[in-house]
């Protein structure tokens, strides 16, 4: 009876401490998608309000062949200016696909997009973006981004 005992409060022990009482939740891969569509609603709606804490600090942009650096160089150096200059950006055909590894979600879009420019003329592309996702206090935050571009094919 004594050794039942001992056996039993044994086992009880390990269980305790196998499961730590402040285990975080277990990333949701596919809430990383709502990062993802919260980027590009900014995009068409060409306002980068609060954009920034959708990237970590040292998140790294690489855009059809180019190195970017990280989201503040491209957002003041590259992205901002554009939107500025664009009457309007729109996607079509938007699809996202996302995987998880760990507190790492990998997201593949897939899209085509329309920009019209101030003189009305309107320039379509169809593209694909790669981006890394890391799941830290709780949310998402892009951890690197890579798109490209090209002409539809007719």
């Amino acid at each position: 009876m004594r050794m039942r005992c001992i056996t039993s409060a044994a086992i009880g022990l390990a269980l305790v401490m196998a499961v730590p009482v402040d285990a975080a939740p277990a990333p949701d891969y596919q809430a990383a998608s709502a990062t993802l569509a919260q980027y590009k609603q900014a995009i068409e709606s060409r306002d980068l309000s609060g954009v920034d804490a959708l990237f970590a600090p040292d998140a790294q942009i690489f855009e059809s062949g180019g190195i970017e650096g990280n989201f503040a160089h491209y957002r003041d150096h590259h992205l901002a200016p554009e939107l500025k200059a664009f009457k309007s950006f729109a996607f079509r055909d938007y699809k996202v696909s996302v995987r998880g590894e760990g507190d790492v979600a990998i997201a593949t879009e897939t899209y085509s997009y329309t920009i019209v420019l101030p003189s009305g003329e309107t320039v379509a592309r169809d593209g694909v973006t790669t981006s890394v996702l890391k799941w830290t206090d709780g949310k998402w935050q892009i951890i690197n981004l890579h798109s490209s571009s090209r002409k539809p094919k007719a």
